[in-house]
């Protein structure tokens, strides 16, 4: 009679879980500043142009003048706790491993700083899973942040011959994100009573959204680009933007007219996706807007381009036009129902 198959251990049946977001420095000081963006501007996802071009750029240009002033700008927002991107996400892994319990491994991987892809793809191969579950926590797809972490985390998992590997998909309008989205942002709407509400995304340069159009002629070619999602935009980052707005507002009830959409923190002199958040303040200023609320759905977690760029920076420029208010919403951090909706793709996806 043949021997018996092995019954695997109760560890060998675990799941990782691998949450993935895009990086910070170590410290708000000029060297660890240094270091992180020569990590993070060195990709060529990120400043995609030519090898020698992005070195000297880089080299001769950005890393003499900006980790100084970047520095002060991380100082702004830095916790006792460490840099607000980091003690969110680390807050969202805890709760998100409670959540789902012991038949999963939960570990954070940042695609630059610490800690980083390989510490995380590391822990989970050590703890010897079954299968890893990535989740880019970028709502909106763009070669530049999930294309980036996507290729780096099949190399240190090759690296590390490690169990299958999934890559849950860019949720930019997915229904239970928007729901819980809207739960968030839905009382401090109430408590504040705006006049707008602005959705501030991260920009991102033209080049990169017009290489994302398979056909070469949609992308950026007309005003109505971005009304809805089709096969020519369907990795379209600016597209996902605009649908994520759509998604929100109609969850949120907003009147018609009354939200708008633009674009924050361009780096360099090429042509980036407008309109521009610090150009589009001006102009709800001059309509008469008073009290101006401003979520940020390109982030999942509160981090300098948040609370220092529009927290600080841009209820700054408003009080300057006149305005009364800004408020910048929370992002979803580590509230209770982003982490269920994590848990409940992580279980579906498993």
């Amino acid at each position: 009679m043949p021997d018996a198959a092995p019954t695997p251990n109760a560890a060998e049946l675990r799941t990782g879980v691998l949450l993935v977001n895009l990086g910070t420095p170590d410290a708000p000081r000029p060297a660890e500043v240094r270091r992180y963006l020569r990590e993070f501007l060195g990709d060529p996802r990120v400043l995609d142009m030519p090898a020698l071009a992005r070195w000297l750029l880089l080299h001769l240009v950005i890393l003499p003048r900006r980790p100084r002033a970047a520095a002060r700008a991380y100082a702004k927002i830095w916790t006792p706790q460490g840099s607000p991107l980091r003690v969110h996400g680390e807050a969202l892994g805890a709760a998100l491993a409670r959540e789902l319990g012991g038949d999963y491994v939960v570990a954070l991987g940042m695609r630059y700083g610490r800690p980083s892809l390989r510490e995380a793809a590391e822990r989970l191969v050590e703890a010897n899973v079954a299968r890893i579950l990535a989740l880019p926590l970028f709502p909106q797809y763009s070669e530049a942040a999930t294309g980036s972490a996507q290729a780096k985390l099949r190399e240190e998992l090759a690296r590390l011959e490690s169990p299958p590997v999934s890559v849950l998909p860019p949720f930019y309008a997915e229904p239970r994100y928007v729901a819980a989205l809207a739960e968030v942002t839905r009382p401090q709407l109430a408590a504040f009573g705006p006049d707008h509400v602005l959705f501030s995304y991260h920009g991102l340069p033209e080049r990169q959204v017009r290489a994302s159009d398979p056909t070469g002629s949609h992308c950026l070619a007309a005003p109505t680009c971005c009304d809805a999602i089709s096969a020519p935009n369907a990795r379209c980052y600016r597209a996902h933007c605009f649908a994520t707005t759509r998604a929100v507002a109609g969850a949120l009830r907003l009147a018609p007219g009354g939200s708008s959409t633009s674009f924050q923190s361009r780096l360099g002199g090429t042509p980036w996706i407008r309109p521009f958040t610090d150009e589009v303040l001006p102009e709800l200023a001059a309509r008469g807007v008073r009290r101006l609320a401003v979520l940020c759905p390109s982030f999942v977690a509160d981090c300098l381009e948040t609370l220092e760029e529009i927290g600080i920076r841009a209820a700054e420029q408003w009080q300057a036009l006149g305005g009364e208010a800004l408020r910048l919403v929370p992002s979803l951090n580590a509230e209770p129902v982003w982490v269920r909706t994590i848990a409940a793709w992580v279980r579906e996806g498993a």
